[in-house]
């Protein structure tokens, strides 16, 4: 088959580079080979056939819009958005446990058997007003098997969330495995604005990577898709996990 030129952005013209494989749908990639072992026994799936090369962002979406890669910010320089969204407010927790949990006041209340889905807070509040307003809070959360401290605490407090209007919905980690959904945190607003979690690791927030670039909104859409098509609203999900302890 043959190989037909896309583009370099090499100053030689020898790499990297892209190739359409005529005839098919295939593309080629040309880079120099991934070598780095922290970085290798990261891949998934990997056959014995496979190899991994390094290209820059900027060769693979040469047909969007560029951006700059974005720069950590503090979470609270997007507190803003969850007021002026304009339709959709969409969240992946994708982690084990959270920093933020563990340190607020209802944690020891939980671990005391108090009920704690009925308190009020300022989060709760503002998504009564954004769903009053018809806008739309949603989440999938992945979860363990067996679910950590740290889900089932997340499972106890968001009766309170479904209340205050939001959609909180949970899936089996495995299955999100499955699905190829992403390993990292995020909001979604609007299917414009994408907010890329940054956490440390004790799980607790370092910042947030904030990015309109159209590729990975697109891909943050798509993830948004496959898991709220399989992921199971939290009451529901909720009464699975109480039968199996």
């Amino acid at each position: 088959m043959t190989l037909r030129f896309i583009g370099t952005t090499s100053d030689e013209g020898d790499c990297p580079t892209l190739y359409e494989i005529e005839g098919t749908d295939e593309i080629l990639v040309q880079g120099d080979r991934e070598t780095a072992p922290e970085h290798l026994v990261q891949l998934r799936d990997v056959k014995p056939s496979e190899t991994f090369v390094r290209v820059p962002r900027s060769l693979l979406t040469r047909y969007a819009p560029r951006t700059e890669a974005p720069e950590l910010r503090p979470f609270s320089s997007i507190a803003h958005l969850f007021r002026e969204f304009r339709h959709t407010a969409w969240r992946l927790e994708t982690r084990p446990g959270y920093a933020s949990d563990r340190r607020s006041p209802k944690w020891a209340r939980w671990q005391a058997g108090e009920d704690i889905a009925t308190e009020a807070s300022g989060w709760l509040e503002n998504v009564t007003a954004q769903t009053a307003a018809r806008k739309r809070f949603a989440r999938v959360r992945l979860v363990d098997d067996p679910p950590t401290e740290g889900q089932r605490f997340l499972l106890a407090s968001a009766p309170g969330n479904v209340a205050a209007g939001e959609d909180i919905r949970n899936l089996p980690r495995a299955q999100a495995e499955q699905l190829r959904l992403p390993d990292f945190d995020f909001w979604l607003f609007d299917s414009k604005i994408l907010a890329r979690f940054a956490f440390d690791e004790d799980d607790t927030t370092l910042g947030v990577y904030v990015t309109e670039d159209p590729a990975e909104v697109l891909a943050a859409c798509q993830a948004r898709d496959a898991a709220w098509h399989h992921a199971v609203p939290t009451q529901e999900f909720a009464r699975g996990v109480a039968s199996t302890v």
